[in-house]
């Protein structure tokens, strides 16, 4: 056995070395969400000495895949968006022959579903009439419209509350009433449930800059575990090694978890949530730049939650979404019909923004109770939950926050000035990319950037870099068809 001893009092040994030269080039990976696995397998299989170190006692970080209702459902990331060739996880997800169920097509003025696979209700159980709903919906892509001219007009950034404000100034009779109002706000909620945040502080510079790749949006049916099962197999994972502390020097970092074990390694790649960032769970040595310092202190980390329902029985419209229309979009709310897509009898209460972080204040059984109680806002005879589970992303220690977004006043280059590099850390997670942020396949686009980064960085101080060698595999050119349903 060999023990790789540098500047550091500790030395990390690994087994069948017969000689510090022949000694495989190492990596500690920082977090088991889908960046870092993707990092940790890139590494492994380009025959690094990696081990990922994960705080939970499960891999996943915000993607977790719940079986207790005897079948899955996702607590945390359950789509895939970009339904296509493009998406960089669509191999993936094809060679494991994993169903989805588009839920929207390109394009759509909700994200994530198209206009038709909603029911919306007002708040006496009266479905709003789906001619009303399109029309709202045409005259919120015109309010869209006008807030862009608002952008350019002035040089200073403001929040989408903001521009709609000035839109509304400028051209009242896009100022709608009585149910019509109501109906905006539900968009209004909708918009701000893609970000995870409220419109009092979004961006309007920067709320339309992720890339969202062709193909429209699909629901993984199975949940998204299989996919990081699969990237994760053969990895030396140590669970329940929560980091604090990240000390790196010219020729290795090492890296101390919260029982005061160490790791010493050539490299190091921080895949945390930027939550976790924020709140400087982990402290470097020395600090970490200024300018990286001050990307992670102004991206913003918004707070999606579910509130998953289990019914014995099926007694809603046969529709992707049930939403409810109130004055204020604090009021509105959505449910996503599982049953639609995976014939499961449940329905996810999606509540974002302030309207999350108020009902993690509530123990679980009064979260899912004021759930119920929406519901039957609009479904009356609704029966009551036979089981429920509850995501709580914003008081979780282990991510502080559901995914980033651009706040008011801030760049988005600042996901760029995230990724960079400092010495011999890498840093990778879906708020480390400038194109997909938010997005379980910007978390693997910039887990496979920077395994190869470190692959280079340190391939290049070993004098043993081969440019024409990349860490991904001849398996992630093939190309597999997806298989995608739609009812």
């Amino acid at each position: 056995m060999l023990c790789y001893v540098s500047y550091f009092p500790i030395a990390l040994c690994y087994g069948n070395v017969s000689s510090v030269q022949e000694r495989s080039p190492s990596v500690i990976v920082i977090g088991g969400g889908m960046a870092g696995i993707a990092a940790a397998r890139a590494l492994q299989d380009a025959s690094f000495q990696v081990v990922l170190l994960e705080s939970r006692e499960r891999i996943g970080g915000r993607i977790h895949t719940d079986y207790s209702f005897g079948f899955p459902v996702d607590l945390g990331a359950s789509w895939l968006h970009g339904v296509s060739k493009e998406n960089p996880l669509a191999s993936v997800i094809g060679r494991l022959g994993l169903p989805l169920y588009r839920t929207s097509g390109d394009n759509s003025v909700l994200y994530d579903h198209d206009l038709e696979s909603y029911a919306l209700f007002d708040m006496d159980g009266n479905q709003v009439p789906q001619e009303l709903v399109t029309k709202v919906g045409e005259v919120f892509e015109t309010i869209l419209e006008e807030t862009n001219k608002v952008r350019n007009e002035f040089s200073e950034d403001m929040s989408i509350q903001r521009g709609l404000s000035i839109v509304f100034e400028r051209k009242p009779e896009l100022r709608l009433e009585g149910l019509s109002h109501k109906v905006l706000q539900w968009y209004l909620c909708r918009m701000e449930g893609w970000f995870a945040a409220d419109s009092d502080t979004i961006s309007l510079n920067g709320w339309d800059q992720e890339v969202l790749l062709p193909g429209g949006h699909g629901l993984m049916v199975r949940g998204y575990l299989p996919v990081i099962n699969t990237l994760a197999k053969g990895l030396d994972i140590r669970l329940g090694h929560r980091v604090t502390n990240v000390v790196r020097r010219y020729n290795g970092v090492k890296v101390t978890v919260e029982n005061g074990k160490t790791f010493i390694a050539d490299a190091a790649i921080v895949a945390v949530p930027l939550g976790v960032l924020k709140a400087k769970r982990i402290s470097f040595e020395p600090k970490l730049p200024d300018w990286k310092e001050a990307a992670i202190a102004e991206l913003g980390v918004g707070l999606e939650n579910k509130i998953i329902l289990h019914f014995e029985n099926v007694f809603w419209p046969n529709v992707e979404f049930l939403g409810v229309v109130a004055d204020t979009s604090y009021g509105c709310s959505y449910f996503l019909n599982l049953h639609k897509a995976a014939r499961h009898p449940v329905l996810v209460y999606m509540p974002s923004g302030r309207l999350a972080k108020d009902i993690e204040k509530m123990s679980d059984e009064a979260a899912a109770d004021f759930a119920f109680v929406q519901l039957k806002k609009i479904l009356p005879d609704a029966s009551s939950p036979i089981q429920y589970l509850v995501s709580r992303w914003g008081s979780d220690i282990n991510s502080l926050g559901s995914y980033s977004y651009d706040q008011v006043g801030k760049p988005h280059e600042l996901y760029e000035r995230l990724r960079v590099p400092v010495d011999n850390l890498f840093f990778a997670g879906e708020a480390t990319s400038m194109s997909y942020p938010g997005s379980v396949h910007g978390a693997y686009s910039t887990g496979m950037m920077a395994a190869e980064d470190c692959r280079m960085r340190v391939l290049e101080r070993y004098g043993e870099l081969d440019l024409f060698q990349p860490v991904m595999g001849e398996m992630a050119s093939l190309t597999i068809p997806l298989q995608i349903s739609r009812m």
